[in-house]
């Protein structure tokens, strides 16, 4: 049976549970320049509407429910007997809904809230405003808890020791074209894991992957799963 397994997981993962995709056609994201609502200097020009989209992708995140795939990566950690970690580039919370524990959110998380001016976190109100004070300094520049392009993933060192400590890497659900995470199939293979890429089709870094599975993620997942832990 595999050792350590370290687990992306990207928006395809969540798709099922409703929550769309960069790619989804008439989706929340075509709606947006994503220069307006996902950028430091968009949140600067138009705090407003960049508070507004996000509050809608909370309100939708919350309505959501986990879907096959989490629930069988939550088996998965549970049941194999060595270390299971998951890094999400989701902001939604259906990992932990799904009874998963071990979770890196890579890109921040739609539940929290952020001070732009002394970087305190708590809990997002259910509607944020440009108005909300901050609880530790009283600074009104509260801003989402979400990574915006052009900032520094979360947790990147930790990411980087547990690619290198993997025995199987396995990506789910991520188009592959969004780095560093692009990069983490040929980190975990150089530290001599196997790689595994589970999508609804080829990624743009699929040829780096020693195995490929392609299908729904609610479909494709948990029948890794089983295989994984009949090893």
């Amino acid at each position: 049976m595999t050792g350590k397994i370290v687990l992306l997981t990207g928006a395809g993962i969540s798709a099922e549970s409703g929550l769309g995709t960069f790619r989804d056609k008439d989706g929340l994201w075509t709606q947006y320049d994503l220069n307006d609502v996902a950028t430091p200097e968009g949140f600067h020009r138009n705090p407003d509407l960049v508070l507004s989209f996000y509050n809608a992708r909370r309100k939708n995140a919350a309505q959501a429910s986990p879907n096959a795939a989490h629930f069988a990566l939550a088996k998965l950690a549970q049941e194999h007997p060595a270390e299971v970690v998951i890094v999400t580039q989701n902001v939604d919370s259906l990992h932990e809904r799904a009874g998963s524990t071990n979770v890196l959110h890579m890109h921040g998380h739609l539940a929290g809230a952020l001070c732009h001016a002394c970087q305190t976190r708590w809990d997002a109100p259910e509607i944020m405003t440009k108005s909300d004070a901050c609880p530790s300094c009283g600074a009104k520049s509260t801003r989402p808890d979400i990574v915006w392009f052009g900032e520094i993933p979360y947790y990147m060192d930790e990411i980087w020791e547990h690619l290198a400590t993997a025995d199987l890497f396995v990506a789910i659900g991520t188009s592959g074209e969004v780095y560093p995470a692009a990069d983490f199939v040929q980190i975990a293979a150089q530290a001599g894991a196997h790689t595994v890429e589970i999508n609804l089709e080829p990624s743009a870094r699929v040829s780096d992957f020693a195995e490929t599975c392609f299908g729904p993620a609610s479909e494709v997942v948990p029948n890794w799963v089983t295989s994984e832990l009949e090893r």
